[in-house]
């Protein structure tokens, strides 16, 4: 039982893929209609809704208003302000190189004034699509550390 569903698994990876049937043209024509694109469209604003509602948590839990989630910038805004960081940071995010720096600091601080460890905002830098979630839904409590300066 447990073999066979890792081969559906397996398979369905490859079907949602497209590798599983490259060059054949009959499956060709039935996923150039279109059937790929959407549902890869409708997979992608699952997972962007799941990110959403972490984000929403999150800023709740730290004092703040969740709808903030659903507005672009000004997410980022008050995501540096949760992660103790001057507001100011984000313009700073639309600078090559710089941005990679400043992101790596609000992780960090996001990660601490969640009482998490650096590690931790490791992962929120490479897995955001797990890590994220993990402080939006767990049961970690925003209390914010002064910065060390």
């Amino acid at each position: 039982m447990k073999k066979s569903a890792g081969i559906s698994v397996l398979l369905a990876l490859l079907l949602i893929t497209g590798s599983a049937f490259a060059g054949d043209p009959f499956i060709e024509d039935i996923m150039g209609n279109g059937v790929l694109i959407t549902f890869s469209i409708l997979i992608n604003l699952a997972v962007m809704a799941f990110l959403i509602m972490a984000q929403w948590k999150l800023f709740v839990k730290a004092g703040e208003e969740g709808w903030i989630a659903l507005i672009p910038i000004y997410n980022a805004v008050i995501m540096m302000k949760v992660a103790g960081k001057p507001g100011w940071w984000v313009v700073l995010l639309f600078i090559p190189f710089a941005n990679l720096v400043v992101a790596i600091l609000m992780n960090i601080g996001l990660a601490r004034n969640f009482g998490r460890s650096d590690g931790f905002a490791i992962g929120l830098m490479f897995l955001p699509y797990i890590f994220l979630p993990v402080l939006g839904f767990g049961d970690s409590k925003y209390s914010p550390v002064l910065p060390t300066v």
